[in-house]
């Protein structure tokens, strides 16, 4: 019995791990519009009742897909900021491992740290690219997702995770921010109930450099996953880098 338990289990999970293929990958082909249960079901060879067992709406299925990457990119994130260069774990998020910005000590200094992060990012966003677009970009016509979001503690974990990206930085970037006018009241609470506890030293201008720190990367980001950059260079890798050095530039972390 117990055996046979088992293999259904590990059937199912077979299965379910299937139609969030298949669902990304009609995603691919069509956009969000063709994530539906039916279509779904049509490509595996499955009837539109049976289907049903698995998830019992569509919006179930996006809510698990959401969960399941965004899971995957704050697993990649964190893995990269808790690396050296050398692929050696060392120190914890937020944690300076030294007082030089391309650092000596286990986890490979500010500098080092940060371009492991942002490559990390823009890694797992080309090789995921419907999971990215699930995430940050084309909303699922119809889609409603639960109460506090379809996966609040994976978009937790990448929100502390660009924070202490600031937070790391911010010894060198302070004073290159002296014209920050942002108080805490600019902010949601949400966001600050989020992100003071674990960096009670990072003022409101940490914050917004956090913040803008997010648009450079993801926007450039944004911008390959979805074509626009093909057409325009032959090199988005090589802007990406580009991009990168004069960002760690402006946080003090890079000289010209």
């Amino acid at each position: 019995m117990v055996a046979t338990r088992g293999r259904r289990e590990r059937l199912r999970a077979e299965t379910t791990a299937e139609i969030k293929q298949v669902a990304l990958a009609l995603m691919a082909a069509g956009g969000p519009d063709a994530i539906t249960l039916r279509a779904i079901a049509r490509e595996m060879g499955m009837t539109a009742n049976a289907i049903y067992g698995y998830f019992a709406t569509r919006d179930d299925l996006v809510t698990a897909l959401i969960e399941d990457v965004h899971t995957a990119l704050a697993d990649a994130i964190e893995a990269a900021w808790n690396a050296d260069p050398a692929g050696t774990p060392g120190g914890t998020p937020g944690r300076v491992p030294d007082d030089t910005p391309g650092g000596s000590g286990s986890g490979g200094g500010p500098r080092e740290r940060i371009r492991g992060w942002a490559r990390a990012f823009r890694g797992w966003a080309l090789a995921n690219p419907q999971g990215f677009r699930l995430v940050y970009g084309d909303p699922v016509p119809g889609y409603r997702p639960p109460e506090g979001g379809a996966a609040p503690a994976a978009a937790q974990r990448v929100c502390l995770a660009l924070t202490a990206v600031t937070a790391a930085a911010w010894p060198w970037a302070e004073g290159l921010q002296a014209d920050s006018a942002f108080g805490w009241s600019d902010f949601d609470a949400g966001l600050l109930d989020k992100v003071r506890p674990v960096f009670p030293e990072l003022p409101p201008a940490g914050l917004a450099l956090a913040l803008r720190l997010w648009g450079r990367l993801h926007g450039l980001v944004a911008l390959e996953v979805y074509g626009h950059l093909q057409a325009q260079t032959a090199r988005p890798d090589a802007l990406f880098e580009e991009e990168l050095t004069h960002l760690l530039r402006s946080l003090g972390l890079e000289t010209p």
